[in-house]
């Protein structure tokens, strides 16, 4: 057996969301077992910065760091979210919620969907997010931390965050500084290779200093500085699943009451996005260029805003697909390094996330043994595939043909995964999920039942009820998810209480 050869240098491409997640992330856990962790950052070359809404496990990465959630939300500015509002997908004019958490009072609750199912075949008329208590709350415009109630189906409740995500990347960088993460304000001009196996041997930098180590994560966003344009990994385009390839994006002031949740509303070609922070509220419209111009995008983002806007509104392009390989040689790409899908589902900082947390548990040593490298690759491969399927699902599981995205993306070929998931629902209700899988049966539940994706019958051994007893059930769990929603407190109460922004 080989002696172990330690990582003693760490350098990372860019700061922005992903580059600062990185560093903290690898100085909290590295910490007196590295002699340097460096963040090569221009100020010369922006971020993107506009992923301002999470999902859940977001809490796992702060509660990593030792995070202090009050604190995070003063820092970040930040709301709550309990889940994201969809308008006009599956038809115009027909909204439906997908909520965090379960559906029903307690998580065994399998065949809950089948007895809606059946109770609707016999005139139920109340939406199925009506037995999720996110949703209810969310509706209500009210939130709390499940541990702060005295009522046991609160546990089942679930929630994220939206934030400022320039401000979450400051936030960190004082915490990774503070943890000796050396910041260099720099432009990488040239790639160093190693001649015996094309591994990166160094960074030369615009003022001619050369940063040496033996890991190197690339946080270069859209541009994979070193992924791509050095170790040429290459990418798998999916623009024709997801042919959505511009956003515009602006902020605008406040209006309103502080809603618990992202809204997404379907447009002639894509979709807004409206994100509410403390202190504004975030928008965006994500477009196919084939379909619609960048003015004409622009125009109708102004013309949907809820307040003033407060800065010229910003153009984004992008290519949705992946890198072959997240991990190549001693290269791990993060972020817009690694890949792109819109961010319809917020899944951007978790794809970090994950990322990153997928690194801590296999991190290599300086013989980078191709095994480890293997791993690491096919299990994000596997992440960002099954969320490019949800994603997708969106697009494809719609009765609108008004216009021509819409007759595009409901009859295009989909990917042998997601047509396998779709058939087993429509067949008989049932949900395909790994228990390892980023979204399970609720979240799949949301999707199928909100864009009108019917079973042609049920599941034969979910113990359906008789009709009138299925009523009585639903009508009860329905009665207490609304009775443990209305005893929270608004959420501007609760953020008031919890995290106000001096």
């Amino acid at each position: 057996m080989s002696a172990a050869r330690p990582i003693r240098r760490i350098a990372i491409l860019g700061g922005g969301t992903a580059g600062w997640m990185a560093a903290a992330l690898l100085a909290s856990k590295l910490r007196g077992l590295t002699d340097a962790i460096q963040v090569i950052e221009s100020p010369e070359i922006g971020t993107v910065g506009v992923g301002e809404a999470t999902i859940p496990p977001i809490a796992l990465f702060n509660g990593a760091l030792g995070l202090d959630e009050a604190d995070f939300m003063r820092q970040t500015r930040a709301t709550f979210k309990l889940g994201i509002q969809f308008r006009d997908w599956g038809r115009l004019g027909q909204t439906y919620f997908h909520p965090f958490g379960v559906f029903g009072t307690s998580p065994d609750m399998d065949a809950l969907h089948h007895c809606w199912l059946k109770a609707r075949q016999h005139g139920e008329t109340r939406v199925f997010e009506q037995w999720s208590l996110n949703a209810v709350a969310a509706q209500l415009n009210r939130c709390m931390r499940p541990e702060q109630s005295n009522d046991s189906s609160a546990s089942l409740y679930s929630y994220a965050f939206h934030f400022d995500a320039n401000l979450y990347a400051q936030y960190l960088r004082r915490y990774a500084e503070q943890r000796g993460v050396v910041r260099l304000e720099r432009k990488v001009v040239n790639v160093e290779l190693r001649g015996e196996d094309g591994f990166i041997q160094a960074l030369q930098l615009d003022d001619g200093e050369r940063v040496e180590a033996e890991l190197y994560i690339d946080c270069s966003g859209f541009r994979g500085l070193l992924i791509e344009q050095a170790l040429h990994t290459g990418y798998e385009d999916w623009t024709h699943w997801l042919p959505c390839d511009r956003a515009v994006a602006v902020p605008c002031a406040s209006a309103g009451a502080l809603t618990p949740y992202t809204r997404s509303t379907a447009r002639s070609a894509g979709w807004q996005w409206r994100i509410p922070l403390q202190h504004r509220i975030g928008n965006g419209y994500v477009y196919c260029s084939r379909y619609l111009s960048d003015d004409e995008a622009t125009a109708t983002l102004l013309a949907h805003l809820d307040g003033a806007a407060l800065a010229e509104p910003r153009l984004l392009r992008f290519t949705t697909g992946r890198r072959r390989q997240f991990w190549n040689k001693n290269c791990i790409a993060l972020g817009l390094a690694s890949g792109f899908l819109e961010p319809l589902e917020s899944t951007s900082i978790h794809l970090i996330q994950s990322g990153l947390m997928q690194l801590a548990a296999i991190f290599p040593d300086r013989s980078f043994d191709p095994a480890d490298a293997a791993e690491y690759n096919r299990l994000q491969i596997g992440e960002i595939e099954h969320i490019r399927d949800f994603v997708l699902l969106h697009y494809h599981a719609t009765e609108r043909d008004d216009q021509p995205l819409w007759r595009y993306c409901s009859r295009m070929p989909i990917p042998d995964s997601l047509a396998y998931r779709k058939n087993l629902f429509c067949s008989s209700g049932r949900v395909a999920f790994d228990d390892k899988e980023l979204f399970v049966e609720p979240n799949w539940l949301s999707l199928f039942i909100g864009q009108r994706c019917w079973p042609r019958r049920f599941d034969p051994l979910a113990g359906i009820p008789a009709v009138e007893e299925t009523r009585r059930q639903l009508a009860g769990l329905k009665q207490q998810i609304r009775q443990t929603a209305e005893c929270m407190p608004t959420h501007e109460q609760f953020i008031a209480e919890h995290g106000r922004a001096g």
